[in-house]
């Protein structure tokens, strides 16, 4: 049965003692949109910069079951051609026993502009809406802006967040990689076997297949020198199953890397 993202952070605010003070977001969460630098072929690159209150931590893109992903709105901005966030390698942690995916104490979000007009400046409106967790969960929003003019400087907090992403799967060892999907009740069961060198903390590998489809956790083994994960998938209530394996990505964590592999052949 598919999981409500935001059921268990309901549950561990409700669960908090009527007496106790709850924190502000401003007590929690701090930040700013570090301006960045133009290159030459006339994207930019900037930054979301979260400052989180020490053991608070923040989701990734695909936070698992327990975790809330962020939500970006760029609508305010003006000569906005594209807009693509980096993230660099996230956590895994335990939230009530069940797996979360993100960062803790603090995270520079690069992000890539492509101006529509290269010959005019970009004006950057981000609002966004995140979750932040420690022993409770609650919303935030901000609404953050620059006006990017002119070449800029370079900021070595973003260089290092973009040197951060995760690398091809391929520079590890990945040798071969193939998909089994079975039919569920309600959508897909993917084994996904990746032929990788085992890493030296435990494995979790993510499954992100684009679209509106929900994906369980993954189950992770190891058989030899093959990574298998396996996960549910499930469309909306009421919407047909649409899914393309070429555009099924593979994220594998692990306490000192990530890799990732976009594609997955078909058994």
């Amino acid at each position: 049965m598919m999981m409500r993202p935001f059921l268990a952070p309901l549950l561990a605010l409700t669960a908090l003692p009527a007496l106790a003070e709850v924190p502000t977001q401003a007590d929690i969460l701090q930040a700013e949109l570090r301006p960045g630098w133009r290159e030459a072929d006339g994207r930019h690159f900037a930054a979301l910069h979260l400052r989180l209150a020490p053991h608070w931590k923040t989701y990734w893109r695909s936070p698992g079951d327990a975790g809330v992903p962020p939500v970006f709105d760029w609508a305010g901005s003006s000569n906005l051609g594209s807009v693509k966030v980096h993230w660099p390698r996230p956590e895994v942690f335990d939230f009530l026993g069940m797996q979360t995916i993100g960062y803790r104490d603090e995270v520079v979000l690069p992000v890539e502009i492509t101006p529509a007009d290269p010959s005019r400046p970009v004006s950057l409106r981000a609002d966004m809406e995140l979750g932040v967790c420690n022993d409770i969960c609650m919303p935030a929003t901000l609404e953050l802006g620059a006006d990017l003019t002119g070449p800029g400087a370079p900021d070595g907090l973003i260089t290092a967040a973009l040197a951060a992403q995760p690398r091809p799967a391929t520079e590890a060892g990945l040798t071969a990689l193939h998909c089994e999907f079975t039919p569920t009740g309600d959508g897909l069961r993917v084994t996904a076997r990746l032929h990788l060198p085992a890493a030296t903390s435990p494995e979790t590998v993510v499954m992100e297949p684009g679209g509106s489809l929900w994906v369980s956790d993954t189950e992770v083994r190891r058989e030899g020198n093959e990574l298998v994960a396996v996960a549910e998938m499930e469309p909306p209530r009421g919407t047909p199953l649409s899914f393309d394996p070429a555009k099924l990505r593979l994220t594998v964590l692990s306490a000192t890397e990530a890799l990732e592999v976009t594609g997955c052949p078909v058994e």
